[in-house]
């Protein structure tokens, strides 16, 4: 039974990751096309633009995959357990958002964080 945990454990970090890699790319996507949206006219450029980005593409790969490990996940394990654990991805959003995009957390948001990953551990634990 523990290598079953391990397993779930594993394919919900997978999802994480992938969401975490979408939304990267998304946000990226979106600081690359320095658009000022304040008419329809330019909103309507504005998605254009977005649908023509390979990496908002990519994004929306990431998304589907994780989407898929998702629902398979919700095969294997009780909702409660998994969709807890699946907050992993706002601690590795937060992560990410630091070390690939240069943004800045502040030390209230990092405690935050924390909290959020001693709840992970204490559901984990079981």
């Amino acid at each position: 039974m523990i290598y079953g945990i391990f397993v779930i454990i594993g394919l919900i970090a997978l999802t994480d990751a992938c969401d975490t890699i979408s939304q990267l790319l998304l946000k990226h996507s979106i600081n690359t096309l320095d658009v000022h949206v304040d008419t329809i006219r330019k909103a309507l450029r504005f998605v254009l633009r977005l649908v023509r980005s390979p990496l908002v593409w990519c994004g929306f790969l990431f998304s589907t995959v994780s989407l898929g490990v998702w629902l398979f996940v919700l095969t294997k394990a009780p909702l409660n357990f998994a969709y807890s654990l699946d907050s992993m991805r706002y601690v590795m959003i937060a992560l990410a958002s630091v070390v690939v995009l240069k943004e800045k957390v502040g030390a209230v948001r990092w405690l935050g964080i924390l909290s959020v990953v001693i709840g992970i551990a204490m559901v984990a634990a079981g």
